[in-house]
């Protein structure tokens, strides 16, 4: 083993460093300990959580393409640690406030054969830990093409785990709970029939990844700061319990092309023995940069409703047309095609959303639909098809932006970009100039589809940087992004705040392709929404989708309480009314929640969690004094005794309890609901029940 030097007793003491024939890193308070070491001249790490082992060694390093890999051979040259503590102030989110608080180890590493460099920084925070490679400027190394990257994370058993298969171009699937040994039999038995092509291992699973151990030490693996790179999956050694990262490919089958100076990723783990510290966690946030604009005030937490549902579950559909002329599409007249009864997008339709969001205080209205290309989804024409500018005739851009302009509400703009990014990339400027013209703030992206035209995958390195240009091009319009079908979120939210939404996940869209599970949205606080936040389109009143679309047979499979709770358990600074007008008009005493419950939060408490059975956060209004609860259940159902000492208690303030009834149940009796009030003080103490499937919302105001 190579011995480290050592480090100087006053650095240990204040970083939080001891060296013992390795480095030693710890957490501030302790708790967590890293060991780095050379063994046999091969990057190896361990972590200890509480004196336990939650990593065991693990060996670190990233294979080439046609050169010496960087994987052993190394000799440490130098060392370097710190200690950071700072607070910083995100534009939107969870709480006002965030400690970034932890000790860092940097080993600078050298290839004698190669004379090649490569650095390893390690922080560890309370909550957990997060690695990187580096690759400094060098004459040895300039280029260099990777063809795996090779970071293991060794599990100390056969741990529980929320995941779902590894697949190069969607999350879009149900989270399945199992022990790490059966992950193998359960995709050969059903899963990995349902997955695509891209499919890389019958172990192959996801970030983020949800781990529980038999002694209840929890672990969520993932990565912070995806940035000019591959997205990581995970593939599993199931006989020796050791997953290791598996990188999406390009057209070429190369996992990445780097120049020095250049870095990976975070590979993260948050690290608890409480399940409410996994939610509460703000090691991805921390782990990337600042905010990389100066100027935010633009930047707005938004709640919105729109001509989405109605199409997804419903009557509509999103093409003005329901056949075109045989011919070639740039020379189709479409003042001369008859418009299809079923077009969503029409000036009447759209009218009636506005008018609604203004009655009821939304500040936007998506309309998908609007422009031309949707006649043709076989993927005939989708280089080209979408020009992003260019509306349908019974879509009037001008008259419909003054008409809700004049009640105060803007449009959301929609640019379906049917996976050809190139194409998007050229008509980019144009459309963002569109958005301009017409006062459009917001904008709905999606990427459905193989990606065009070079056969890219949606998660590589190559539709990473295309995702971030989106952005940070719109930003120059002061322009916020909610990009569907885009790689999962690895909180670059913080340095550009406004990529406002993901997808990146089933949604509330599969409740009308046969339905979530009901322990769908207890599992993905846990995993997708660890990188940031998901436009999850909750809200939906209806649960029988034949009572709105009698071809539609699918059934929501929530009770209508816990669609209330998700907008405060399922965090986004960008919330969806997803139902129609209509139905909102049959429940209005329960619409009441979704209208006062706010998007942004000055303090977030999680009050019990357990992944995949139930989820219950407090949270304060970032613009004034009133709290909002909400609880998420699994089919099991589950019963709260909830103290409210989180409340100023020199205050009286007003709940107001939106619950499952007695009788409520998701699969037969979803709209049983009861909504009371009740006078509260910190002192208090409430014993609710959430139905199988259901779940409770509770808005908390002072009392005048």
């Amino acid at each position: 083993m190579h011995l480290f030097k050592s480090l100087s007793l006053a650095t240990a003491a204040v970083c939080g460093l001891t060296v013992a024939n390795a480095a030693e890193i710890s957490s501030p308070n302790g708790e967590i300990i890293v060991n780095f070491s050379l063994e046999s001249g091969v990057p190896t790490y361990h972590v200890d959580y509480k004196g336990k082992p939650i990593i065991l060694p693990s060996t670190l390093g990233l294979e080439l393409v046609g050169t010496t890999n960087l994987m052993d051979g190394f000799e440490l040259i130098g060392e370097n640690s710190s200690t950071q503590d700072e607070t910083w102030e995100p534009v939107w989110g969870e709480n006002s406030q965030i400690r970034n608080h932890y000790n860092e180890y940097l080993a600078h590493l050298k290839q004698p054969a190669t004379e090649r460099l490569m650095d390893i920084r390690f922080r560890v925070y309370d909550d957990g830990v997060g690695f990187r490679y580096e690759f400094p400027m060098q004459d040895k190394l300039v280029y260099f093409v990777v063809k795996e990257e090779h970071s293991q994370f060794a599990m100390p058993g056969d741990m529980t785990a929320w995941w779902i298969a590894g697949d190069y171009d969607t999350q879009e699937y149900a989270y399945t709970e199992s022990r790490l040994s059966e992950i193998r039999g359960l995709m050969e038995k059903s899963i990995i029939d349902n997955l695509s092509q891209t499919t890389f291992s019958p172990t192959g699973v996801q970030t983020s990844l949800q781990l529980k151990t038999d002694d209840g030490i929890y672990l969520n693996l993932h990565e912070a700061a995806l940035v000019d790179y591959s997205c990581m999956h995970l593939n599993l050694d199931d006989k020796n319990m050791v997953f290791e990262s598996w990188l999406t490919p390009d057209a070429m089958g190369n996992k990445g092309h780097l120049q020095c100076p250049a870095k990976s990723p975070w590979r993260t783990m948050i690290i608890s023995d409480d399940a409410r510290d996994m939610l509460s966690s703000n090691l991805i946030l921390n782990l990337n940069e600042p905010c990389a604009y100066e100027d935010t005030s633009w930047i707005k937490p938004v709640k919105y409703v729109g001509v989405w549902w109605e199409m997804i579950a419903g009557p509509s559909q999103w093409s003005y047309t329901w056949d075109y002329p045989s011919v070639k599409l740039d020379t189709i007249d479409y003042a001369q095609c008859k418009p299809h009864s079923r077009h969503g997008a029409n000036n009447e339709n759209v009218k009636k959303y506005i008018d609604f969001a203004a009655e009821h205080g939304f500040d936007q209205v998506l309309v998908e639909g609007w422009n031309i290309g949707w006649e043709d989804w076989s993927g005939n024409w989708k280089d080209y098809v979408f020009d992003f500018v260019t509306p349908y005739p019974d879509f009037d851009i001008d008259m419909l932006n003054k008409y809700a302009n004049d009640r105060g509400v803007k449009i959301m703009m929609h640019h379906e970009t049917s996976g050809s990014a190139r194409n998007y990339e050229r008509h980019m400027a144009v459309a963002y100039d569109l958005m301009d013209k017409y006062g459009y703030n917001a904008v709905k992206s999606g990427y459905v589809g193989n990606i065009l035209p070079r056969g890219e995958h949606h998660y590589g390195q190559w539709m990473n940087n295309h995702y971030l240009y989106a952005v940070t091009e719109a930003a120059k319009h002061h322009i916020m992004v909610n990009g569907h079908e885009a790689v999962r979120p690895t909180g670059l939210c913080r340095t550009y705040p406004n990529l406002i939404g993901n997808e990146s996940a089933c949604g509330t869209e599969y409740e009308s392709f046969g339905g979530n599970k009901p322990s769908h949205t207890t599992v993905l606080p846990f995993t997708r929404l660890q990188g940031g936040p998901m436009d999850y389109t909750p809200g939906i009143f209806v649960m029988d989708l034949n009572e709105f679309n009698p071809e539609n047979h699918s059934h929501v499979n929530s009770t209508l309480a816990r669609q209330l709770a998700l907008y405060v358990t399922m965090y986004s600074p960008l919330q969806m009314a997803a139902d129609t007008p209509e139905h909102y008009g049959r429940y209005m005493d329960a619409f009441q929640f979704i209208k006062d419950v706010p998007v942004d939060w000055s303090e977030s408490h999680y009050l019990e969690a357990e992944p995949g059975r139930y989820i219950t956060v407090a949270r304060k209004d970032k613009n004034s004094d009133s709290w909002f609860v909400g609880n998420t259940s699994s089919e099991h159902g589950h019963k709260s005794n909830l103290t409210l000492s989180f409340l100023d208690p020199d205050r009286k303030y007003i709940a107001t309890i939106y619950a499952d009834a007695k009788d409520a149940h998701y699969k037969d009796n979803p709209q049983a609901y009861t909504i009371t009030t009740k006078e509260v003080t910190s002192k208090s103490s409430l014993s609710l029940n959430a139905a199988p499937g259901g779940g409770y919302a509770i808005s908390i105001v002072p009392k005048p």
